[in-house]
């Protein structure tokens, strides 16, 4: 599979950068293994001295509040995926000449000869919910599996647990991706390409680079986003194994070698006999929980991987029947005085917002948040139409009422000035006096949450809490 492997990790020098979760598991776990072992973290709060301490007992050197210097000896670097590629710490490494990977790399490189094979799944958004569907889908088929990675466990620990699996679905970023060169998926997903974390990245080519990283030497198959031909040339420029095939996925009627729909009918023209003629029904629409368009296509990319891994059309349809997607994500809230309230938290940038968007009209939509260096015309051209009235919250809220004004000036904007607690109650409010029967009032907010709340479920929280609210005022 052209992994790197490390034969040995005894007494190593390695410098572990940041004290998150994935640092303390890739500490942990090369600690375990024979390593010298340092951490290194600017912070220097109570939480970051107790995990510290914690890790002291294991015989692991902590260093806090200097995240710039290179430990002297250092053999290897492997970093969290949050710190940019940019890092002085990552600058004094070079210099030195020491390697820098991330904790998939490592997770890679520790991987048995008997190992589970990784369907791997990246893209700007629905990586989570197609990573579970994946998963949902390998255990209706009988198979031993977990979804891993991004998703919330680290793939350290999986791959070190006592606990053994049949394939695994993975979950990754592009900041993972950029930072796991031997990686070697089974098969391998892109579902979307838009602009996000350009800051961390630096351009739109390298952020798109680094999820591409994903289909090299993939042995099965490729699959990509038929509408985003972005993806489609990602595998074209991928370096995959003999007998590697392209397979698209689309919300239309598929062609060969493609996934798509048919009267409501989710059908695969790839993994058939006589693909130029036949196709395999799959599931329904209906067995995809929510059917909006975006989910059926992260649907479509799931069965693909799975279809991929020789997994039987009825397997299929039941994962998909069985899985329950996570909260935040375009989830049913309420219905107040005949309208309807989605709570699409997890829509943290543009391309998200714009697939939720395209799931309901008309809407009363808020949104706001942090900006992460995104502009809004492009979407708020796409949505004008379906926009009964707009709130906005947050700290860049005036680049989407910018946009507004130039391509929406006749949809009404309330533009609220808070960031205090009662912030999202005031919010749904004035989306409510917007709102008229019939409506959705949808929180997409294309923007991260930082600015007012500790992360998107907060968000989504405080909005579903004040949707309840709304309800019992109401009553």
């Amino acid at each position: 599979m052209g992994s790197r492997q490390v034969t040995s990790w005894h007494g190593k020098n390695i410098t572990v950068a940041g004290l998150g979760v994935s640092g303390i598991s890739a500490a942990r776990a090369l600690a375990g293994l024979g390593a010298s072992v340092t951490v290194v973290d600017g912070g220097d709060s109570e939480g970051h001295r107790a995990r510290a301490a914690e890790l002291g007992e294991l015989g692991i050197s902590v260093r806090l509040g200097d995240a710039e210097t290179l430990p002297e000896g250092t053999d290897l670097v492997v970093t969290s995926p949050g710190w940019k590629p940019d890092s002085p710490l990552f600058a004094a490494a070079a210099k030195a000449g020491v390697e820098v990977v991330g904790d998939v790399e490592i997770a890679w490189q520790l991987r048995g000869p008997d190992a589970a094979p990784w369907l791997a799944i990246t893209g700007t958004n629905g990586k989570t919910t197609t990573t579970q569907m994946l998963a949902s889908i390998l255990k209706a088929a009988g198979l031993r599996t977990a979804a891993v990675g991004n998703i919330g466990t680290p793939i350290i620990d999986v791959v070190l647990g006592e606990e053994t699996y049949d394939v695994l679905a993975v979950e990754l970023s592009s900041y993972q991706l950029h930072w796991a060169p031997s990686l070697r998926a089974h098969s391998a997903a892109v579902l979307n390409l838009a602009p996000d974390h350009l800051d961390w990245h630096g351009s739109m080519e390298a952020y798109a680079a680094d999820k591409g990283r994903i289909y090299e030497g993939n042995t099965v198959a490729c699959v990509y986003n038929v509408a985003d031909p972005a993806t489609e040339k990602l595998v074209e420029n991928a370096d995959v194994e003999e007998g590697c095939r392209a397979i698209g996925f689309t919300l239309g009627a598929p062609g060969p070698s493609m996934l798509g729909v048919v009267d409501g009918i989710l059908v695969d023209r790839a993994f058939v006999e006589n693909r130029q003629k036949n196709a395999q029904e799959l599931a329904h629409v209906e067995d995809v929980n929510p059917p909006a368009p975006h989910n059926i296509a992260n649907a479509l990319a799931a069965a693909a991987l799975a279809r991929a891994f020789g997994v039987e059309p009825r397997a299929v349809r039941d994962g998909l029947r069985d899985f329950r997607p996570d909260a935040h994500r375009v989830a049913y809230v309420d219905e107040v005085g005949e309208v309807r309230y989605i709570d699409d938290s997890k829509a943290t940038n543009t391309h998200a917002a714009e697939a939720s968007l395209a799931a309901f009209e008309p809407v009363v939509w808020i949104a706001g948040g942090l900006a992460k260096g995104a502009t809004f015309d492009e979407l708020v051209q796409k949505s004008a139409k379906r926009l009964r009235g707009v709130v906005l919250i947050g700290a860049d809220r005036a680049l989407i009422a910018d946009a507004l004004a130039r391509h929406a000036p006749e949809v009404p904007v309330v533009d609220l000035d808070r960031t205090d607690t009662g912030a999202m109650l005031a919010a749904v409010r004035e989306a409510a006096r917007l709102a008229e029967p019939g409506d959705t009032v949808l929180l997409a907010p294309a923007c991260a949450s930082m600015d007012m709340f500790a992360n998107y479920n907060k968000r989504g929280d405080a909005f579903a809490e004040a949707v309840r609210e709304l309800a019992a005022e109401s009553a």
